[in-house]
């Protein structure tokens, strides 16, 4: 497992095994029944946003609501970067499986324009988590890395302004050096989805719902997600549209 250098390490570390063993349980579960084998990944919401819009606020209340598991930037991080959780993941999956994700890897990497270890690792571990059940992604472009025929992908946007009060408020710093970290973090990410996919970070084509954090509040913005999972759930498949 990974070095647990500080107690932030080792809360995100602690995390990640508490997430690798529900998972781990959920597949014994599904097992179990005698359930037919889907050919596709599971349903699940992705989540984008500005940094200080909330994200990760969003996901937690629709994470309760939807009782599904949250993965997080800082979780798929620590997960590609972890050898032995990815083992856990090949020593559990059945020859279907492997033959579905080595499919949608290479037809992946063959689209991709920078293929690094960590973009492969990274693409691994999105494509075992959504395929063993429902889940919610949070940033770290999953949108882009699992099949657009399936999930509900959401972008929360807010003016600059908010965004930087949002920042400076749950992390101690004075406005303008929030204002500074919300720019250069922004930066990093639209570096990392261009790089990777040749796709502007803020294109809005890239999601099913822009939701503007600024005119709702956390409750209303999980409602409105709900409400358009109900509605996608009730239209079926929309698999080619």
């Amino acid at each position: 497992m990974l070095s647990k250098t500080n107690p932030h390490d080792q809360g995100v570390a602690r995390l990640v095994e508490k997430r690798m063993r529900n998972w781990e349980i959920a597949r014994t579960q599904r097992a179990e029944e005698s359930a037919p084998q889907v050919e596709a990944v599971q349903d699940f919401v992705t989540i984008g946003n500005i940094v200080g819009a909330g994200g990760n606020e969003v996901a937690a209340l629709l994470a309760d609501k939807l009782k599904w598991p949250v993965f997080d930037r800082q979780i798929l991080t620590t997960m590609a970067g972890d050898d032995e959780a990815r083992a856990r993941f090949y020593r559990s999956v059945d020859e279907r499986d492997l033959g579905w994700f080595e499919n949608m890897f290479r037809a992946l990497m063959e689209e991709a324009f920078c293929k690094n270890d960590y973009f492969s690792r990274l693409i691994e571990t999105i494509f075992f988590l959504a395929r063993q059940g429902p889940a919610i992604f949070v940033g770290r472009a999953a949108d882009l890395i699992l099949p657009k025929s399936k999930g509900l992908r959401v972008k929360l946007i807010a003016s600059p302004q908010y965004c930087a009060r949002n920042f400076a408020k749950r992390s101690g710093a004075t406005i303008e050096h929030a204002r500074h970290e919300v720019q250069r973090i922004e930066r990093e990410r639209r570096d990392f989805i261009w790089n990777h996919f040749q796709i502007d970070a803020y294109e809005p084509t890239r999601f099913d719902m822009l939701i503007n954090v600024e005119r709702f509040s956390t409750r209303q913005v999980v409602d409105l997600i709900l409400s358009a999972l109900r509605i996608r759930t009730a239209a079926g498949s929309y698999e080619g549209r």
